[in-house]
């Protein structure tokens, strides 16, 4: 019995149609791995960036928090300078001392510091918990090389911060045990903002309305005891 001619035409249609829609080979597997490229390349580069820009905002902190640490030894070892009096408020120019201190290591060599980001340093009086004690604080905003000379002499080497106001005198820091009072804490706050140096920062900035900042502040602390008298 012989196949009804429109049976035969219908199954070679389904036939071409099938061969159609079958992996034409290699081809195929090229183009998938083409958007697959496309595809994983701009999550990896958005990681890899993500991961660089911690790394330097971790140095950063670090060298921050380093010139806070030192600012607050030197003022804990200096304490009030051996003043006897308050006839002036710094005698011993104690603060300018802790200021050095804290720029030295914010302009030491391989410092990722940007100065002009360093807006400011507080050197306050602080409690057992870390807090500064009401208005007890000496602020030094960012002057770059107009501040105090350090070096009187023939020699020029000014400070980068200039002192905007007094709270706590120097020549007024207990570092004794008086009348059953523990010696004073002294605190250094560097006072410093960080900004996006990788490609991060132009995505930021694209995107700032949407409340993504390119620049983070990232300021740091450190409370030592004054040294007691020997």
């Amino acid at each position: 019995m012989s196949r009804r001619p429109h049976t035969v035409a219908l199954r070679q249609a389904w036939r071409a149609l099938t061969r159609r829609s079958e992996p034409t080979g290699p081809r195929d597997e090229r183009g998938q791995s083409m958007v697959e490229f496309i595809l994983i390349v701009p999550v990896a580069a958005m990681l890899l960036m993500i991961m660089l820009e911690f790394g330097l905002a971790f140095n950063h902190r670090l060298t921050v928090g380093y010139a806070s640490r030192e600012g607050a030894r030197i003022g804990a070892a200096l304490a009030h300078g051996g003043a006897q009096n308050c006839t002036v408020p710094d005698p011993a120019n104690v603060d300018q001392q802790i200021i050095a201190a804290v720029q030295r290591i914010l302009k030491s060599p391989g410092s990722p510091i940007v100065m002009s980001d360093v807006s400011s340093v507080r050197i306050y009086r602080a409690d057992a918990a870390g807090n500064q004690i009401g208005s007890l604080v000496n602020v030094w905003t960012q002057t770059l090389g107009s501040g105090p000379d350090l070096d009187p002499g023939p020699g020029v080497d000014r400070l980068d911060f200039s002192q905007a106001s007094v709270g706590w005198a120097a020549c007024g820091r207990r570092n004794g045990f008086q009348n059953g009072n523990d010696p004073d804490s002294i605190g250094v706050q560097v006072i410093y903002t960080y900004r996006l140096t990788t490609p991060l920062r132009a995505v930021a900035d694209l995107f700032g309305t949407a409340g993504v900042s390119s620049t983070f502040a990232m300021p740091d602390q450190t409370i030592m005891a004054l040294n007691p008298t020997q």
